[in-house]
């Protein structure tokens, strides 16, 4: 079984399941891996159909079902490439007689991977990306990109290595059109234009949106859109800077995963950086996580063995100091820290988190919240 057959086989399950909400995103993603048309306009009418009858879900869990029957027996290329598509050999950036500094950094990335990048404001974040997109020059160090096809032209490289920053500027006319538009400047056969544009704003969620004026949008879905007529250029590589800004917390986990699974698509995989407040969920999400602090780089590679790496723990909860000191006292705890409302727990490298856990709640702690944070980049956020 190959991989397609395996993503299809994967969103059958989900059907199986009755969750169409995710069953339905990973049958769009294996129905755009196809770049088959027939498909691309069954799928669109079955969103359509969707829409329109929201209490029938018997009979759209057969009818998608019966569609992936058909997905699979498509034969999709595998765009398996395991070469690096960004390379940043030791870049800096400085800035004069201004004391901030960025770097050195290097990174390698390629394609279906998906890097985040994490850190206070101020501390680098923007103006890495917006290196790495060639929108400013770095002071030292070496950038090398590697893409499908030789680049020709400045313009080539802009629809192969794109950056959206936090704040898009807006769109003047019709939505759809704008989005068509996109297609017919990039060479795009004239009878595949429409059908297109409508299955990438199906798989973002724009369906019922897609008639509306830009000013009647909510700041997320206007990133939807900015999505769109960005993904359907088909780079290689996606720079990001804070699209979950704004977001809800269910909006956010839903873009991530969208991102995720857009990104390793079968046939058209993308290299994929984004910079982001919400550091748990972008965790999840990522490859690698990049944290930059006062311009420095750090990268979250933690020691596997678990014997040899020590043992950090957050904790929310209503009791004092002294409460959770007593409960600790059984352990080899290094350490107890309180900031923002917050306990951080040190223990050595003996101490496993669930004998915590457990002592916590043989003394009746209160616990609010509590995370092992051992291998998050959360431990550098406060150090």
């Amino acid at each position: 079984m190959n991989l397609h057959q395996q993503r299809v086989q994967e969103a059958l399950l989900f059907f199986d399941n009755n969750d169409t909400f995710l069953g339905f995103r990973k049958m769009l993603d294996c129905a755009m891996d196809t770049q088959d048309m027939q498909i691309y306009s069954e799928a669109t009418d079955l969103t359509d159909w969707k829409e329109k009858n929201p209490e029938q879900n018997d009979a759209f869990i057969a009818k998608a079902k019966e569609l992936l029957q058909k997905i699979a027996l498509i034969n999709v290329h595998e765009n398996n490439a395991e070469e690096f598509v960004l390379k940043a050999d030791q870049i800096t950036k400085s800035y004069g007689s201004r004391k901030f500094s960025l770097g050195p950094i290097s990174l390698t990335l390629t394609k279906g991977q998906v890097f985040g990048l994490v850190g206070e404001n101020g501390n680098g974040k923007t103006t890495l990306l917006r290196i790495l997109a060639k929108e400013i020059a770095q002071t030292q160090g070496l950038l090398h990109y590697q893409f499908t096809n030789k680049i020709q032209s400045n313009y080539h490289l802009r629809t192969k290595l794109i950056y959206i920053p936090q704040r898009t500027e807006k769109w003047y006319g019709s939505l759809l059109d704008n989005l068509r538009f996109v297609l017919a400047s990039y060479g795009e056969k004239p009878d595949e234009i429409e059908i297109r544009v409508l299955l990438m704003v199906a798989r973002l969620g724009l369906w019922n949106y897609r008639h509306l004026k830009w000013s009647e949008l909510s700041s997320g879905y206007k990133m939807r859109f900015e999505l769109a007529r960005t993904l359907l250029r088909k780079p290689e590589i996606l720079l990001l800077d804070e699209p979950l800004a704004n977001l809800d917390v269910l909006a956010q986990q839903v873009i991530l995963e969208d991102l995720k699974a857009i990104a390793n698509s079968v046939n058209n995989p993308i290299a994929l950086i984004l910079s982001s407040q919400q550091l748990y969920e972008v965790e999840k999400i990522s490859d690698k996580v990049i944290f930059l602090k006062n311009g420095q780089y750090n990268e979250n590679i933690h020691n596997d063995n678990a014997q040899e790496k020590p043992l950090i723990i957050e904790i929310d909860t209503t009791e004092n100091r002294e409460k959770l000191l007593e409960v600790f006292s059984a352990f080899a705890l290094d350490k107890l820290t309180f900031n923002g409302g917050i306990y951080t727990a040190y223990f050595n490298a003996s101490t496993r988190f669930s004998a915590v856990i457990i002592a916590l709640g043989s003394a009746n702690v209160n616990l609010i919240y509590i995370r092992d944070i051992s291998a998050s980049t959360r431990r550098f956020f406060i150090n």
